[in-house]
């Protein structure tokens, strides 16, 4: 596992053994998890954002709306 990203509301984890991301919105208490055709999009999603334009603001909205309607809570067992 990598920390790929890691801001005051998301983090990003890569799986590279598993070819696999998971989103964390810490704010929510949701998260994500990216295997296969999904993790490729989302690689190139975050790959076409402009160099320029990477910054914590950029990518924590992206991340918002990448994450909408389809992350799930974390529930502590």
């Amino acid at each position: 596992m990598n920390v790929v990203y890691n801001s005051e509301h998301y983090s990003v984890l890569s799986y590279p053994a598993q070819e696999s991301f998971e989103l964390v919105d810490k704010e929510s208490m949701r998260m994500l998890f990216l295997q296969g055709a999904y993790a490729q999009r989302f690689r190139t999603a975050i790959n076409d954002i402009p160099e320029a334009e990477r910054d914590e603001e950029t990518i924590d909205a992206f991340l918002d709306d990448y994450c909408a309607g389809e992350a799930r809570p974390i529930t502590f067992q």
